[in-house]
């Protein structure tokens, strides 16, 4: 697997590379599971992420499990620190969900890591790809996840096989949660709208601190989104550089419900467990 080098080079945006990848996957039958070899989830009754954070005694995290990226490479060795042991860490520690990603192209992914932690843990599982098809949806309802990410600039700048509409009403219709992430104000702004009128299938927003163009990260993001636009009874979360308690505190007092963390976990593994709890403190 690749983990270092962007493929598709040509492509002078981050953000196509990543759709096309997930392209190169689906063609590839990388999304497909053998469930003569594996349980098969699709009845598997989803766990509420949304409910898991607005109901968190401490400060709702969904920890990822992801073992490389575009940014920094390779994060830890999957052989090493396994899938399994790192999900029942995560539950132990704290978290209210957990993130797996499963795009095998610069992040090192697998959907067979989803099926991992579906039997390692109890909390609500989210597949975490760049979704272009419905392929990559039934796979994840499959694998057990119970919440699939949709990126809204793919759809925007037509990267994707279908309209945005059509695959979070698919998702909805199978049983799974949404999260529909933005990147800025206008964005955000077309999300609430969305949710509005797709209630019940775009269930949280996400405010990614990242820049799939650029891969530059700022937690002014989220910040400079939520103090300018209201949540309109939103649940929202932020995704992407978010490391210390004082990034989670200055978060919060702008309204944030959640917490996605990744990279900053997955760089020291053998200490998951103690950064877990000292974030999930920080309120």
């Amino acid at each position: 697997m690749v983990a270092n080098d962007l493929r598709f080079t040509q492509s002078k945006s981050v953000l196509k590379t990543l759709a096309m990848n997930s392209f190169k996957a689906i063609d590839e039958g990388l999304y497909e599971i053998n469930t003569r070899n594996e349980r098969n989830y699709f009845n598997h009754k989803t766990i509420s992420l949304k409910n898991r954070i607005r109901s968190s005694s401490v400060v709702p995290l969904i920890t990822e499990i992801k073992y490389a990226s575009p940014s920094k490479g390779v994060l830890a060795d999957s052989k090493t620190f396994r899938v399994e042991e790192i999900a029942s860490t995560m539950e132990s520690a704290g978290s209210a969900g957990i993130s797996i990603l499963s795009q095998p192209y610069l992040f090192n992914g697998s959907i067979t890591n989803v099926l991992k932690a579906r039997r390692a843990t109890t909390l609500p599982l989210l597949m975490k790809d760049i979704i272009v098809s419905d392929t990559q949806i039934k796979a994840a309802k499959t694998a057990g996840a119970d919440c699939v990410l949709f990126i809204k600039s793919v759809f925007d700048r037509n990267l994707a096989e279908k309209d945005l509409e059509t695959l979070i009403e698919y998702a909805s219709s199978i049983g799974l949660e949404t999260i529909l992430e933005i990147h800025d104000i206008d964005e955000f702004k077309e999300a609430i709208k969305l949710q509005r009128h797709y209630s019940h299938d775009i269930h949280i927003i996400g405010i990614n601190n990242r820049n799939l163009d650029t891969l530059e990260t700022s937690l002014d993001t989220t910040i400079n989104i939520l103090s300018s636009v209201p949540k309109s009874g939103n649940t929202v979360i932020s995704e992407s550089g978010i490391e210390r308690p004082e990034d989670i505190a200055g978060l919060l007092e702008v309204g944030t419900d959640g917490f996605l963390i990744g990279t900053s976990l997955m760089e020291n593994p053998e200490s998951i467990s103690k950064r877990i709890k000292e974030l999930t403190s920080s309120r």
